[in-house]
């Protein structure tokens, strides 16, 4: 069989890692276009590559007869109509988070992909992916320690831009944890209320950084979540399980800890692509395999709609400081 031929929507700091990837780690596919509104960003990294096209609509490469598969790492407001011209096209999709930037969308893209018969769409949700987050999954799964009753969380980056506002934290960040909730424990949240503490002398006026959220699962469990984007340490993600006979922590960083001259410590990475690498390594390699068997094989359009969910109700209890509940279709009423 011929290499899968991939086009990446959207060369930002994700997308242009995203497309690097494609072309260099990952076997089966093969780079073939990008395409981004800074023509001049596109093309530059289309000729690192060679024989790859710079395409300036994304619609025109979604519809591309040469482009086989498309990986979306546009701004969230940009996906639901390229999400929307991949369905029309029948191309299978790896979406960035969010899927779309609020839970109505959302729900329309499901809606079109079930009538189509076939999952086209994959969420990256990579943390699925991560080695300790799939051994912390098989582990709470196993019973090993009971039933599993509290999660906590830390969502740490050392900055963002600016650009990066109180309602971005939610959507762009904490849907992460909303993902990592929901799969661990198998269960929808039900109400969230994100806190937000006094924020940090070191973001932009009227932003809330920290935030703290806190989850109501379908199950009587709960979760909660610090996210600080402007931490100025590094890096931090950490997961930490609580059951019924133990308890289990994830992201420590303590597989290279060093003690010398009186001290020990290890190193905190500056952002996400060196923390989570071999995550998106794995995703994206497990994506392409299961698009050659016709399927996907991680995240569906639905999980992605259930984060748009809890993160349009997060929203709301930001602004109006005050516990929202989280309001979905039954997935059986879009699914069957």
């Amino acid at each position: 069989m011929r290499d899968l031929r991939i086009g990446v929507v959207g060369v930002g700091m994700m997308g242009a890692d995203h497309a690097e990837r494609v072309a260099r780690r990952i076997s089966g596919a093969r780079l073939v276009a990008v395409s981004d509104p800074d023509m001049d960003r596109a093309g530059a990294l289309a000729a690192t590559f060679g024989d790859v096209r710079a395409i300036d609509d994304p619609l025109a490469l979604i519809g591309d007869a040469d482009v086989d598969a498309v990986v979306i790492a546009s701004p969230g407001f940009a996906h639901a109509e390229q999400l929307t011209a991949c369905l029309e096209h029948a191309k299978p999709v790896l979406c960035e988070k969010p899927l779309t930037m609020d839970a109505e969308s959302s729900l329309r893209v499901v809606e079109a992909e079930h009538k189509l018969g076939k999952q086209l769409i994959q969420v990256g949700f990579m943390r699925r992916f991560d080695p300790e987050y799939a051994a912390l999954k098989e582990l709470l799964d196993s019973g090993e320690l009971g039933r599993t009753l509290l999660l906590h969380n830390v969502h740490r980056n050392r900055t963002v831009p600016a650009t990066f506002r109180s309602e971005m934290i939610v959507r762009d960040s904490l849907v992460h944890e909303v993902d990592v909730a929901r799969w661990l424990f198998g269960a929808e949240i039900t109400r969230i209320t994100v806190h937000a503490p006094r924020p940090s002398g070191l973001v932009g006026e009227g932003v809330q950084d920290p935030q703290l959220a806190v989850f109501e699962m379908a199950n009587g469990a709960m979760a909660d979540v610090e996210v600080f984007v402007n931490c100025q340490v590094g890096y931090e993600v950490r997961c930490e399980a609580v059951g019924e006979k133990g308890n289990a922590t994830i992201g420590l960083g303590v597989d290279v800890l060093t003690r010398r001259a009186g001290h020990w410590g290890g190193v905190v990475p500056d952002d996400f692509r060196v923390r989570f690498g071999l995550a998106y390594d794995l995703e994206l390699q497990r994506w392409v395999d299961a698009v050659a068997k016709g399927t996907i094989d991680g995240p569906a359009a639905w999980d992605g709609y259930a984060a748009a969910a809890v993160c349009t109700a997060g929203v709301r209890s930001l602004q109006e400081g005050r516990p929202v509940e989280v309001e979905m279709v039954p997935r059986s009423e879009v699914l069957g």
